[in-house]
């Protein structure tokens, strides 16, 4: 897992690129990274790059979940782009748990997804 922020937005938006199955280990780098943004700006926007992505171990899984709650009401919008079927799924099932608009985004319309998540963000050089 790889978590980038976007310098044009100061930060607000948020790209994690995943491939493979994401372990605990994934999350104790990702979290704090996440976290210390949303401290800093209260709400973010995060562009979650899924390719040949296998899921979750249990322990990542329950991460996750944790991450979630916590941070139900913290992420304004949420991009997920993709390649199969279970991934498109994951944005009806992610919506619970969130407050934030949540759009899929097969990888042939990942322009879209950036597109979508950055709107009405002031750009910042």
């Amino acid at each position: 897992m790889t978590v980038q922020t976007d310098q044009l937005h100061e930060g607000k938006l948020i790209t994690v690129r995943v491939t493979g199955k994401l372990h605990k280990e994934d999350y104790e780098h990702f979290v704090p990274m996440v976290e210390a943004m949303i401290k800093q700006h209260g709400k973010v926007r995060m562009l979650v790059d899924m390719h040949d992505f296998h899921g979750w171990d249990v322990s990542a899984l329950w991460q996750d979940l944790k991450f979630d709650l916590k941070h139900f009401n913290h992420i304004e919008r949420l991009a997920l782009v993709g390649e199969s079927k279970w991934e498109k799924g994951m944005a009806v099932f992610c919506r619970p748990f969130t407050t934030a608009k949540v759009r899929y985004f097969n990888r042939q319309k990942a322009d879209e997804a950036n597109q979508w998540i950055a709107e009405g963000l002031e750009a910042h050089v």
